[in-house]
């Protein structure tokens, strides 16, 4: 008989790439996923997977390296954020269509957090799109999402790691990920010539994001401004974004500590940066490898 599984998936932006791994780890030992709650990063992929399309997102956000991803980024440049995130869900709908979440073979939950009320707020009907938008807007990266009088953010803000809010069904095991643990970095093996193929494509990456920004930039912006102001906007980003992931690890800590899994699979914070989802191969790989060592010891610890 398949163990019963509830599935929590954290946000961590790139790294929750992580999380396809894992999820591919408990389907291959026989797991079987019965309800799913994610934040963020994780409420993406968890959506994925209840519709039944993880293959085709696998393929896809492996593609990620290549020129075109900076066509998937629509600058807003307001006061509310930097990006949209409207064309990489419009892209997404091209070959994974939108459903009601009431509607998925498998439950799940995707967590937001209102502003306007300061409070969580969980999708469990509804638009699958329109929830996983609202759990993703990271503050002062993607633009919040107006909906009557809420404001909503990424569920990251409040609860990284939704254990809570996941559905429970008899004799279920809860299995979570957390893809932002403070623990040593643990990369898969990858040739000499993989890794420095790899290396130059994040150079190529990196150069052409901050082109991209810059003009950008120039657009919404006062062409009085220097070159010089617009890389300390960049500092100011860089270090707003690291505090906002410094903050939802360690509310994610107090937050397991209240609500402890049966399993709790983690994948180190510095595995990769928040934006490096060029690293998808190898998060996945960083997630199945997380998965196999926190699994094995469940095993033993049971024998």
């Amino acid at each position: 008989m398949r163990q019963k599984t509830a599935l929590v998936l954290s946000g961590g932006g790139a790294r929750g790439i992580a999380h396809i791994g894992v999820i591919e780890e408990l389907e291959k030992r026989g797991y079987e996923i019965t309800s799913i709650a994610g934040t963020s990063m994780g409420s993406l992929v968890g959506g994925i997977y209840a519709l039944g399309m993880m293959g085709q997102f696998k393929e896809w956000i492996c593609k990620l390296d290549k020129r075109s991803v900076f066509g998937l980024v629509d600058f807003a440049l307001s006061k509310q954020g930097l990006i949209k995130g409207d064309k990489v869900f419009r892209t997404m709908k091209t070959f994974i269509p939108d459903t009601k979440i009431e509607q998925l073979p498998i439950p799940f939950t995707a967590v937001a957090v209102d502003l306007i009320q300061k409070e969580e707020v969980l999708f469990r009907k509804g638009s699958l799109y329109d929830a996983i938008r609202a759990s993703v807007a990271i503050p002062s990266v993607f633009t919040p999402v107006k909906t009557g009088k809420r404001l909503l953010v990424d569920g990251g803000v409040m609860n990284n790691i939704p254990v809570n809010h996941v559905q429970r069904t008899e004799g279920d095991l809860v299995v979570a990920v957390n893809v932002n643990a403070e623990i040593p970095v643990s990369k898969p093996a990858v040739t000499k010539e993989e890794g420095a193929r790899r290396g130059k494509v994040y150079q190529e990456r990196i150069s052409e994001f901050r082109h991209y920004l810059a003009i950008e930039s120039r657009r919404h912006t006062d062409n009085s401004e220097s070159r010089g102001s617009h890389e300390e906007k960049m500092g100011y980003f860089s270090l707003l974004t690291r505090t906002i992931d410094l903050m939802t690890m360690h509310m994610a800590d107090l937050s397991l500590k209240f609500h402890e899994p049966d399993i709790l699979i983690n994948v180190s914070r510095d595995s990769c940066h928040v934006y490096d989802f060029y690293k998808a191969e190898e998060m996945l790989e960083s997630g199945r490898e997380a998965a196999v060592s926190a699994l094995d010891a469940y095993r033993k610890f049971m024998s």
